[in-house]
């Protein structure tokens, strides 16, 4: 584990994120696997801070990140306890999805014909609101402070256009695997090779929707979704948590 200077270092503005992002994924890790227990209490701040060689308001973003998820339940004055339950909704099927290890190219099979048909019915339905919605949300990834902002900030826009579908099933679809899309996301966002002029993107997905073409905005989500495919070489057959908590120790090494 690096020094608290180096931490300190690291959480500077451009590289917080990452961080942030780092600890509440091996906090999460416990907690799914039973350890700390449910109800259990987790040790205060200042132990966590010493833990991970991060500041104190670091480890306060963790655990608001973990309360929103319904994992912890953060008690003024006594602490922080793990929930007895799961959070409710379509993030709960996360850990089922991952009892199986599922990697990269089964997530990427998995979206391509889920947001295939999202794409092209937004294309077809989508209202002024929602058009604008997603511009607002493309406008959020380029606006992104660091990767893990990102990648959020691209997993909103993914949602937009689910929104614009007018299908509220395939939209629950879509959001009870967001968590891996995310791990996913925060390698594509970071990563040089994907970047490159002419590949295709929100941009072109966004200009298909807008002016309602539906066999091209399909055509565009399927050439963006199948882009991992040719570019995450031996990643693709490693499981999402895994490869996902590898780039980030990468991004935080500076390597």
């Amino acid at each position: 584990m690096r020094s608290a200077e180096q931490s300190e270092s690291v959480a500077a503005p451009a590289l917080r994120g990452l961080l942030t992002e780092r600890i509440a994924r091996q906090l999460e890790q416990e907690i799914r696997a039973g350890t700390p227990a449910a109800g259990a209490k987790l040790p205060s701040e200042r132990e966590l801070a010493q833990r991970f060689g991060a500041s104190r308001n670091v480890i306060r973003e963790v655990l608001r990140r973990l309360e929103a998820q319904h994992m912890i339940d953060v008690q003024p004055g006594r602490g922080s306890f793990v929930n007895e339950t799961p959070a409710p909704g379509a993030g709960a099927y996360d850990a089922v999805y991952r009892a199986d290890r599922p990697t990269v190219r089964q997530l990427i099979e998995a979206r391509i014909p889920v947001e295939v048909e999202i794409a092209g019915l937004a294309a077809q339905r989508a209202t002024p609101a929602q058009i604008a919605a997603i511009e607002a949300a493309h406008q959020r990834i380029l606006e992104a402070p660091d990767p893990a902002a990102k990648a959020r900030a691209d997993l909103g826009f993914h949602d937009a256009v689910a929104a614009a579908s007018g299908n509220p099933v395939l939209r629950v679809m879509l959001s009870s695997i967001g968590e891996m899309m995310f791990e996913m996301m925060l390698r594509s966002n970071s990563d040089p090779s994907i970047g490159q002029p002419g590949v295709p993107h929100h941009p072109e997905i966004l200009a298909a929707i807008a002016v309602h073409d539906v066999p091209l905005a399909r055509e565009r989500m399927r050439e963006h979704l199948a882009l991992g495919l040719r570019t995450y070489g031996a990643d693709l057959d490693v499981s999402l948590d895994v490869m996902a908590t590898r780039h980030l120790d990468r991004l935080l090494d500076g390597s």
